[in-house]
């Protein structure tokens, strides 16, 4: 099968919606291993709010395609010398078979082509199994903690206290 890792559209908003959705909350979201079910009500994004990161210059969405088909993403966008990966996806039936580790090269190319010398990201802290497969990956704990207060519906109720973990890795 043949794969690539191309820069989204707007036109891609409402399947890109569905896959992050799939991928983070609801029961669709329990055959992977990456679920938000069980700490966050509602969805993670919302297709309005993916068309204006697409649209927002100096951010953007990656997404993998194989065989013409949408199996993954990824949003990027530079802050100075630091490129910041966030809503890494993966359609759940197809979570562990490399398309994220795929995702994640795409991810350390742009940051050289952005002149970037870090990529940073913000992880639930009580997601271990993600934060250890960033790990096994290249990104360490920067020891930062940054609260969870999204206040806007559209990005999910905490059924519980979050915070974030910011994770770095130097390309």
């Amino acid at each position: 099968m043949s794969f690539s890792i191309l820069p989204a559209t707007p036109e891609d908003s409402t399947a890109l919606n569905n896959l992050v959705n799939a991928a983070y909350r609801g029961d669709s979201s329990r055959q992977g291993w990456t679920t938000e079910a069980d700490l966050l009500d509602g969805g993670r994004t919302d297709a309005a709010a993916i068309e204006e990161i697409i649209r927002k210059p100096g951010h953007w969405i990656l997404k993998y395609l194989e065989d013409g088909q949408l199996l993954g993403c990824m949003e990027l966008h530079k802050e100075v010398e630091k490129l910041y990966l966030g809503m890494l996806s993966v359609l759940p039936p197809l979570q562990g078979q490399g398309i994220g580790k795929q995702l994640l090269k795409a991810a350390e190319s742009e940051a050289r082509k952005q002149e970037c010398d870090v990529i940073y990201m913000m992880v639930i802290s009580v997601r271990k199994e993600l934060i250890d497969w960033y790990v096994r990956h290249g990104y360490h704990d920067t020891g930062q903690r940054k609260p969870f207060s999204f206040n806007d519906p559209r990005f999910g109720q905490p059924k519980m206290k979050l915070e974030f973990v910011v994770l770095e890795k130097s390309v």
